[in-house]
């Protein structure tokens, strides 16, 4: 049977993005399932890989969703599979891994940071010789939407950092991957997220809209360059 990609979304309006287009560029399978629907998160071993999205939960809720969901991201890195976390799916991943998750000193939220610069991640060290990031340069433009942070346990690599929130991206064992930025929007998906986020809402939706315009082709480049890379390292 051809493998399969299963894509766990935590609120409806955090999609897959430019992911899901370059599934279907590749023609490769994918099941997308809405937990925030009520569709349960299904036990991953028929899957390829997974991937899990963003959301305004906490991987520190004492809730039946959120139980359950780190116990299946705990089975998936058990069991090897390849996995790929956005935002909250980089914090499930750390967290079902024996790291913890706290809350971050400042709240990152759109493109610019306090002191009114772009968000931007840089490459470490171990970054630089990781596949995930071939042919890429080692400092990224990125938007963020979140108020929390991980801590590392054993096991776990540091691939890129950040100036106010310095763990954000990071690897557990040898193939599955936590991205606290976001580099799936596209411009729909960021439209409906200006639409609908509180904390997008509270912000300039001008500016928003400007420094997504100034950053989109960088932006979209990078995005489907690292989905593809990570396609890659999971055998896709």
């Amino acid at each position: 049977m051809e493998k399969e990609i299963l894509i766990i979304k935590n609120i409806t309006r955090e999609g897959p993005g430019l992911l899901e287009e370059l599934l279907k560029e590749k023609e490769i399978n994918y099941t997308t399932v809405d937990l925030d629907r009520g569709e349960e998160f299904p036990v991953a071993e028929k899957y390829g890989a997974v991937v899990v999205l963003g959301g305004p939960d906490s991987a520190n809720d004492d809730t039946e969703k959120m139980q359950k969901e780190l116990r299946r991201i705990g089975e998936i890195i058990a069991a090897g599979t390849p996995y790929l976390g956005i935002c909250l799916g980089l914090q499930t991943l750390v967290k079902a891994s024996g790291g913890t998750v706290v809350k971050n000193a400042v709240r990152e939220i759109g493109f610019r940071d306090p002191d009114d610069n772009r968000f931007a991640v840089e490459r470490t060290e171990e970054g630089k010789k990781d596949p995930l990031f071939a042919n890429l340069g080692d400092r990224f433009n990125v938007f963020h939407l979140h108020g929390e942070t991980v801590e590392l346990a054993e096991g776990m690599t540091l691939l890129g950092t950040g100036k106010f929130c310095r763990n954000q991206i990071v690897r557990v064992g040898a193939n599955a991957y936590g991205i606290q930025c976001h580099f799936e929007l596209t411009p729909e998906m960021f439209q409906t997220w200006l639409n609908e986020d509180p904390d997008l809402l509270a912000l300039k939706r001008n500016q928003l809209e400007a420094d997504f315009a100034e950053i989109k082709d960088e932006y979209t480049r990078v995005g489907r360059r690292l989905f593809s890379n990570f396609l890659q390292v999971a055998g896709f």
